[in-house]
């Protein structure tokens, strides 16, 4: 993938345009179709199956699936955009997951190592798979492509040698409660009228994330302020704020009537606050966009560059021993099949969610919303008795629309395509 690129339409900077000459900031309504469109279709779609399956897609139960079922390519995603954003790809992620499992067992059902310390191991091998990778790409200058392609085949072969070409199992219980199980009912429930019983503590913690969010967005309003960049008008951002909380609310509302909070929602709201604060507050978030977008420019900044690709490629392989432990969990074994397609699951998540093909765009929040939207195709689909060719046809076309649908913005604002 090319690294020549300029500022991408629809980057803070790109948007906000000139301070104004008064000094001040400026406040108007705004919708930017790039940004924003993801969330806007992911709404649509969740309306369209809840209608097509007769509101059996927004049941307790089916909310809950639908968390737990994707849990693993959430995870593999918010790696994915990191890696894509820095204008590479990697495709050996879901052979990672299935060697991952495969070691896992390996220590935790094969030698009864202490299901932590099993664990702590599996996401060092993971990295150390990462770097391996990352070395050939960033210090020898491989493409990414070749080499996760190569890795996709030596992990795949890795994992049957590991596994002998037969599942192995069952996992300690730690690890399938962490997989599928809940949290625990700590502050007893509480009644909800019509709705019945729900489980105070999972309400409390859905309450806790939209101030959480609030405060957050809060505060980027107010350095958009500062830097005299454009923002919105506050009743259009008191708007935004009030549907993304009543969203959250009612998502928590309908888990904490089934079985709680899944643990494994609970491990990816850690994940997606801290690579989102990664990438919008750290410097090496900014480096990661920086690569992505104009590599050159980057490596004169003094950015260094070899070594942001060499350590998103170890996160990649950390993230992709994680998602292994958890789908091996849920199933309770570990297979030689395992992981097989999630890299194009994750790959697919990545750019629904607004990743541009050249690199330098993305966000991990819109990698988790394309995840969500395969997520909840496969499933509202499944609810409707479809054949599993029909759903990968409608997969297949909404990744086709996404990426047209970022060619066509760039058209749009003239942001060259070949560079």
């Amino acid at each position: 993938m090319s690294h020549t690129a300029p500022a991408k339409a629809g980057d803070a900077t790109a948007e906000a345009g000139p301070p104004p000459r008064d000094g001040r900031s400026r406040t108007r309504l705004t919708f930017n179709i790039r940004q924003s469109g993801i969330y806007v279709a992911f709404a649509l779609i969740v309306v369209l199956f809840t209608l097509l399956t007769g509101g059996d897609l927004l049941q307790p139960q089916n909310i809950s699936n639908i968390i737990v079922q994707n849990s693993y390519i959430l995870i593999l995603a918010i790696g994915m955009i990191l890696i894509i954003i820095s204008g590479h790809i990697d495709l050996s992620v879901g052979s990672l997951v299935g060697v991952s499992g495969a070691i896992a067992a390996w220590l935790m059902v094969e030698h009864n190592v202490f299901w932590p310390l099993a664990l702590v191991l599996t996401l060092i091998a993971g990295g150390v798979i990462g770097a391996w990778q990352g070395y050939w790409i960033a210090y020898f200058g491989i493409p990414s492509f070749i080499v996760t392609l190569a890795g996709m085949l030596l992990f795949r072969a890795l994992t049957m040698t590991v596994l002998g070409n037969q599942g192995l199992g069952p996992f300690p219980d730690q690890v399938r409660t962490l997989s599928n199980g809940f949290t625990e009912g700590y502050l007893g429930n509480i009644g909800l009228g019509m709705l019945g019983g729900a489980d105070l503590f999972s309400l409390l913690a859905g309450v806790a994330s939209v101030v959480a969010l609030g405060v957050a967005q809060w505060r980027s309003r107010a350095a958009r302020i500062g830097y005299q960049q454009t923002v919105d008008p506050m009743p259009v951002f008191v708007a935004k704020f009030v549907l993304t909380g009543a969203l959250i609310m009612a998502v928590t509302v309908q888990l904490a009537r089934f079985h709680n909070l899944p643990w494994v929602l609970v491990l990816l709201a850690a994940l997606a606050l801290g690579y989102s604060l990664l990438t919008r507050r750290a410097v090496f978030g900014r480096h990661i966009y920086a690569v992505g977008g104009n590599l050159q420019a980057a490596v004169l900044s003094g950015v260094k560059a070899k070594s942001v690709v060499f350590w998103l490629f170890v996160n990649m392989g950390v993230l992709s021993a994680l998602a292994g432990v958890i789908f091996a969990g849920r199933l309770n074994q570990a297979g030689p099949t395992a992981g097989n397609t999630f890299e194009l699951d994750a790959i697919a998540a990545a750019f629904i969610g607004g990743a541009a093909v050249q690199g330098g765009v993305g966000k991990v929040v819109g990698a988790i919303t394309g995840g969500l939207i395969m997520g909840v195709i496969n499933n509202g689909m499944s609810l409707m008795g479809a054949p599993s060719e029909r759903v990968m046809l409608v997969k297949g076309l909404v990744l086709l629309a996404a990426v047209a649908f970022d060619v066509w913005t760039k058209r749009r604002a003239g942001t060259p395509l070949l560079r």
